[in-house]
């Protein structure tokens, strides 16, 4: 074992920002925005992306304590076992993430790749076979790219991020030169009437916002591969998140300034045909490339950390054991990338609509990962020992927690029905798996055999 292959502390802050803002900004916004500004019915759409913002920031203040205090691979996992306790109720939580993952990983990676699929057809038209073609062979090029030393990948990484913020500062150029305060800031009637209604649409639009922001807290995935870990994984994720708040919305008032937003609500490529009526196809064409790189990059991000979740509950005994293999050579979790590329596949290829998928995905997260951590560090906080022990700590706490509990929980009322009752049907499957794995192992909340034999 002392001589087993191990995962590099060689991430710098560079790059483990650099990884937190591709993952960020991927084909999410170029889709979202659109949805956001139909379900809003309007240029009040802004609200939903300074109240994701918000939220990404609250949450953002959770991980980092626990990142910072817990730098190992895993993140959630990792996280959730601390909490509440590594031989109690952390093994029940932390297999229920893990249970999870196995579904919620993949459709995450699906959402980007069927969401790179739908702008390869502004530049080439395809059929609905076609397009799932596309999707899947995205992740399996990915997969191939990240099968790789992770300083080769935060080098790549790199590369990306400039090509991103290149990318960006076009669009905000492009809508900042041709800005008409008349679209951008012209309401419909009733606008601003606090109707229940208002509540309905703004949880509804918060729900495709959150989605835009989310992989803040990808580096804490990668904490065993980060350098000065309790210093860089709060910075790059407060860098990230500012950063990303400002782009977003920027980019949301760039199309609300250029295009009507009766006309946006409806459009499959906001940025394509924004850039169609500024400047032509030509220049249309061009940033439809762009954005297909940054899809790219997203996911290349996205897989990168998920990769590190089944290999660490699997080094800890919680997963299959081939889960927890190291590359001999170029050390990193091969068994759980490869295993994560093909099921990215499937459901890219078998799942074609990007709006149910965000919505499945965050459904599926809330109450496990982002609540039940969140509400575990403010039992763990309890302890004034345990709280001298953070190289981070949350300014008010626990007034940031409580709100992020709060918001969460009003994000996932508004998911929809169907995907409540899918999310909670998940974690009631997972509940029984892990009691059975639990007897059949002798393991809490079950006596042990060797002392049950008696």
């Amino acid at each position: 074992m002392a001589d087993s292959p191990k995962l590099l502390r060689s991430l710098t802050l560079r790059q483990a920002t650099a990884i937190n803002m591709i993952d960020m900004v991927g084909i999410g916004p170029f889709v979202t925005m659109a949805l956001v500004i139909d379900i809003m019915s309007g240029p009040q759409c802004i609200i939903a992306w300074l109240l994701g913002g918000l939220l990404a920031v609250l949450d953002a203040m959770v991980w980092s304590e626990l990142g910072a205090r817990w730098p190992e691979a895993g993140g959630s996992f990792v996280f959730l076992r601390k909490l509440y306790g590594e031989n109690s109720w952390g093994r029940f939580f932390s297999f229920l993430f893990i249970w999870q993952t196995i579904f919620q990983a993949p459709l995450v990676v699906a959402s980007g790749s069927i969401g790179f699929a739908e702008h390869v057809a502004y530049l080439i038209p395809l059929s609905p076979i076609e397009r799932r073609l596309v999707s899947g062979a995205l992740v399996l090029l990915l997969t191939f790219v990240l099968y790789r030393r992770i300083t080769t990948a935060g080098k790549i990484s790199v590369v990306l991020w400039g090509v991103l913020i290149l990318t960006i500062v076009w669009i905000l150029f492009a809508g900042a030169t041709h800005f008409d305060p008349k679209l951008a800031f012209t309401y419909p009637a009733n606008t601003w009437s606090f109707s229940p209604l208002l509540f309905v649409v703004l949880g509804q639009a918060m729900g495709k916002s959150v989605y835009s922001y989310l992989g803040y807290y990808n580096v804490c995935h990668l904490g065993a591969e980060i350098e000065r870990p309790e210093r860089n994984i709060p910075r790059s994720m407060f860098l990230s998140v500012g950063g990303i708040a400002v782009i977003y919305i920027a980019m949301q008032l760039s199309v609300l300034g250029t295009l009507p937003w009766q006309e946006a609500r409806h459009s499959q490529f906001v940025f394509s045909l924004m850039f169609e009526r500024l400047y032509g196809v030509g220049a249309a064409n061009v940033v439809t490339i762009l954005i297909l790189v940054i899809a790219s990059a997203s996911l290349f991000s996205a897989m990168l950390g998920y990769s590190r979740i089944p290999y660490a509950a699997a080094k800890e005994g919680a997963f299959f054991r081939v889960f927890a293999g190291v590359h001999p050579t170029k050390n990193f979790p091969h068994v759980s990338l490869l295993v994560l590329g093909a099921l990215g596949f499937i459901f890219s290829v078998f799942f074609n609509r990007m709006s149910d998928v965000i919505s499945a995905i965050l459904a599926m997260r809330i109450l496990i990962q982002f609540t039940g951590q969140t509400f575990g560090l403010i039992l763990w906080h309890r302890s004034p020992d345990r709280v001298r022990e953070l190289p981070y700590k949350m300014p008010f706490f626990p007034l940031p927690a409580i709100l992020s509990i709060l918001i969460w929980l009003f994000v996932f009322y508004f998911t929809g029905l169907p995907f409540i009752a899918g999310a909670l049907g998940v974690i009631a499957v997972g509940a029984v798996v892990f009691l059975i794995r639990s007897k059949v192992g002798g393991e809490w909340p079950f006596p042990s055999k060797s002392y049950s034999s008696d």
